[in-house]
């Protein structure tokens, strides 16, 4: 069993926004499976799923994502190989994917507290946010929404992660980051 988690900050508010693409993702990847995302108050988080795949929506807030994985993987008892994480990358520019197969927080409050959780041996998918300009603060970039020119790019990056996690469900992490990762327009 998969465990894929789509970080983001849950609220109307927060909709389509740099910070909130891991969310899109996951919304888009219930969308495709056909299954719908519901409310467990117990892990703290909006979760799908089916026989071989758990789909997840921390409601924690971006910087707490690792207390309800946490409660995720105790319940169902993944292992963390089987883990991806879906997140927002300030260093990729806007419509790049990049898939690795260990976590590194690089300055990322959400991944520094899954790391603090449950260590970094989870597989990731960063989607590009960046790059973020220099007058404005990080906090406020990642919180602001997408320019629209930018639109375009964002909506392909969210169907080539979407695309990324059910090829990593079929053939494994390693072909995936072969397929993924070797198109440098997609570094």
């Amino acid at each position: 069993m998969y465990l894929v988690v789509g970080l983001g900050n849950p609220g109307k508010q927060y909709d389509w926004t740099r910070h909130n693409i891991g969310f899109e993702v996951i919304d888009k990847l219930a969308f495709d499976l056909g299954i719908s995302l519901k409310l467990k108050k117990r892990f703290r988080a909006e979760i799908a799923g089916t026989s071989d795949l758990i789909l997840a929506k921390p409601m924690t807030y971006m910087n707490l994502s690792g207390e309800s994985i946490l409660s995720l993987v105790s319940f169902y008892n993944v292992p963390l190989e089987k883990i991806i994480i879906i997140q927002d990358e300030v260093d990729l520019p806007v419509g790049k994917i990049q898939l690795r197969k260990t976590l590194s927080a690089g300055g990322h409050n959400g991944i520094k507290n899954i790391i603090a959780h449950l260590g970094k041996d989870m597989s990731r998918i960063r989607i590009g946010i960046g790059p973020k300009p220099k007058e404005i603060l990080i906090a406020d970039y990642v919180l602001s929404g997408f320019f629209k020119q930018e639109h375009e790019a964002v909506v392909n990056s969210i169907t080539k992660a979407s695309d990324a996690v059910i090829y990593v469900l079929k053939n494994g992490m390693d072909k995936a980051m072969n397929e993924f990762n070797k198109d440098k327009e997609s570094v």
